[in-house]
Order: C-alpha cells, then sequence, then structure tokens
C-alpha cells in the first residue's frame, strides 16, 4: 500500500474518513534518542477504508488528520493509545476526542489487565498479527513491505476488535465504565510534562523529607534540561546516579565528583554546577511545605487488611468479569484500610457499587470470606 506523502491527498483521505461513524488509527515512532517522540507513520482505517500516511514526507500538512483526530461525530478508536495521543498533544495541543481505547474496554469486559491487542485480534477478529516488524527503524524510507503490512494490520483487525467490544459492553452496560478511564486519557494534564512534577517518578525511593526536597529540585533540573536538550531523561542523569546524588547530598562539585555514579569529569561540566545548586535549593526548603511521604499517608493501613481486600478484590474481579486493575489500584487498597473515606476511584462510582461498599464491609466486619466449592466468597455477618 503506498504512503500518503501530500496535504492534498491527506485531505482527501481524511475527508473519506470523517464520513464514517468510528476510524481506528495508530502511529509509529522512535524516542530512543530523543526527549519527545518522533512521529514516524500515522495508521488510520474505517469500515471501508485504510491509509497510511508518511508525517516525514517534505511539506506535508497534517492539518486534515489533526481536525479528523478533533471530530466530534467520529467516535476515535486505539489500543493501549496513552503514547500516541502524547504524540498529538507535543504536535498540536491535540487530543482525539471522543475515544474508546479498547485495552480499557477488554479490561472492563474481563480479559484481564494490560490485554494485548495481538490476543484481542486473535480472539475477536480470528487473525494473527506478525511482530517481527515492530522495533525496526521506522524513520527510515522507503519502508519496507513487512513494516506497511504490519503497520496496516494494527488498524484494520482492530475494527473488529472495537465493534466485539462494543457489542460487549452495549449488553452488558457496562459503556459507562469506560469514562473515568477516557477522561484521564483525554486530559490534558495527562501529557503536559511540567518539571516541578518529575519528582513523583522516583518518589518511591524515598524516606526522608531531606532526600525529598532534594529529589524534587534535582528532577525539576533534569526533566528542563532533558526537555531543552531534546534528548532521553537518562542522557542527562541516569535515575541510580540522581538517587545517589538524593542521598548523599553534595554541596560542592569536588564532593560531586566522588560519587561513584558519576562519570568522570562530569562534575567539571556545567551540570556540575547546577546539579549543586538544586542539591542546595532543596536543602533550602523547609520539611513543613514539602508533600507527605508515602509510608505517612499509608500509616493507619493494617497490612492484614490490605491482604484480606487483595483476597476480596480477586474474587469480585473473577465473579463481575472486569479486570482488578479497573476495580483498584493496591493504592487504593492501602487507603480504603486507612480511612473509610479514603478519596480513591474504588469508593467512587459504579467501582464503589461493585467493590467498594464490600471493602468497607469486610474491614469492619459485617463481610466474611470464606471458600465454597474451591472458590473464595463473600459473606454478611
Amino acid at each position: 500500500m503506498p504512503l500518503i506523502a501530500s496535504s492534498e491527498s491527506l485531505a482527501e483521505a481524511c475527508a473519506r474518513l470523517a464520513r464514517h461513524p468510528f476510524v481506528t488509527f495508530d502511529t509509529e515512532f522512535m524516542r530512543e534518542t530523543t526527549y519527545y517522540p518522533r512521529l514516524c507513520l500515522i495508521q488510520l482505517a474505517s469500515e471501508e477504508d485504510v491509509v497510511l500516511v508518511d508525517p516525514l514526507a517534505p511539506g506535508i500538512d497534517l492539518s486534515p488528520f489533526l481536525a479528523l483526530m478533533r471530530d466530534p461525530a467520529v467516535m476515535k478508536v486505539v489500543h493501549s493509545g496513552r503514547q500516541d495521543l502524547e504524540i498529538l498533544w507535543n504536535i498540536d495541543r491535540c487530543i482525539p476526542d471522543p475515544l474508546f481505547d479498547t485495552q480499557v474496554a477488554a479490561m472492563v469486559c474481563g480479559y484481564g489487565d494490560s490485554v494485548s491487542y495481538e490476543q484481542l485480534a486473535h480472539d475477536l477478529a480470528k487473525a494473527r498479527i506478525d511482530k517481527s516488524s515492530r522495533f525496526t527503524d521506522w524513520s527510515k524510507r522507503p519502508l519496507s513491505e513487512a513494516q506497511l503490512s504490519y503497520a496496516q494490520s494494527d488498524v484494520t483487525h482492530l475494527r473488529q476488535v472495537y465493534t466485539e467490544l462494543a457489542r460487549k459492553l452495549e449488553k452488558t452496560g457496562r459503556l459507562p465504565w469506560l469514562a473515568d478511564e477516557m477522561a484521564v486519557l483525554t486530559s490534558p494534564a495527562t501529557y503536559s510534562a511540567h518539571p516541578e512534577d518529575a519528582w513523583q517518578r522516583l518518589k518511591g525511593r524515598i524516606r526522608k523529607p531531606k532526600e525529598l526536597a532534594v529529589l524534587m529540585e534535582l528532577a525539576a533540573w533534569r526533566e528542563r534540561e532533558a526537555q531543552s536538550r531534546d534528548v532521553p531523561r537518562s542522557r542527562v542523569l541516569k535515575d541510580d546516579a540522581m538517587m545517589d546524588i538524593v542521598t548523599a547530598a553534595p554541596r560542592s562539585v569536588e564532593a560531586l565528583g566522588h560519587l561513584r555514579s558519576i562519570p568522570s569529569g562530569y562534575e567539571r561540566s556545567r551540570a556540575g554546577g547546577e546539579i549543586v545548586a538544586a542539591v542546595e535549593r532543596g536543602l533550602a526548603r523547609e520539611a513543613k511545605d514539602l508533600p507527605a511521604l508515602e509510608r505517612n499517608n499509608r500509616r493507619g493501613a493494617n497490612p492484614a487488611t490490605v491482604d484480606l481486600l487483595k483476597v476480596l478484590l480477586k474474587m469480585v474481579s473473577e465473579a463481575e468479569g472486569v479486570a482488578a486493575k479497573i476495580l483498584a489500584t493496591v493504592d487504593d487498597l492501602e487507603a480504603i484500610a486507612a480511612d473509610d473515606a479514603a478519596d480513591v476511584a474504588a469508593l467512587r462510582g459504579w467501582r464503589r457499587d461493585v467493590f467498594g461498599e464490600r471493602a468497607i464491609g469486610l474491614k469492619h466486619g459485617r463481610v466474611a470470606l470464606a471458600v465454597e466449592n474451591g472458590k473464595v466468597v463473600a459473606l454478611p455477618r
């Protein structure tokens, strides 16, 4: 299949696609050497059409594609689309809406946590996906026939996967269950990479307020540096080196140079001085102004209660035919164990009806767990 490589051809194709109730879409990209993913291919399909777009073609205007993604009359269908949506956000602050993610829908339909596209294509479209081209270099031209065939299969089988999952959700009345997850995927906050929030990627390793303060400043510095140079974070400073700096809190470039994880001579570079300055800013922060550490947030959670809630979650997941990950996270369970009124998704909306009320009942002894005929069941007490 030839690639669309001109603005005129793209506009014509998108006009055809916009006449259909839904389009499936996917992207191929490269990000091994950059901070921002580099868009290399766009795949689109309607019920009657398949379109492959070359975003690297000289002079091509992607506006018709972006307009299609924003068209409220056309459902946009992806599978595990967070990274694809991140790309569109970076291009033009574009977020497809309305949106249907088949991986999320499959979890609601009981296919387990993070089910793969290949598995859904096999189960629902009776198709087999040749994955040999998945990790090829999508930036090189010309693309091979194998690459184009793989790229096309990413959106053609997705059509039937979508229709089957939508039918199941309609039949079970669970279409509204997708609303919370789709709201996260279509929220600009999901894709806005603020340097001030970068510390949260590593917060699980932190035990002391002083370390948290230094991490917040150091992570923000690294994020700004990676963004400005458009390189991966690890090219600026690896995570292990970050944590060594956080623990040691070096207050001079000489002290920084003594850390084993810091490359020889790095402390004498511009970055060395900026790292020490970030450490100083962190040490100057007031402990009372810092976010609470995770262990403090969960101090009231009884580990045995959390373990019982995990058993209940697995039981409800199997009984209701919905992935446990959709119902509640481990953080949710710890929060519920510590506080009946915890502000977590598992205690809101349909999740509360399906799982949350039973979780609180178990915590207070109004529900008991037992084994009947080899299966765990919940019984009122």
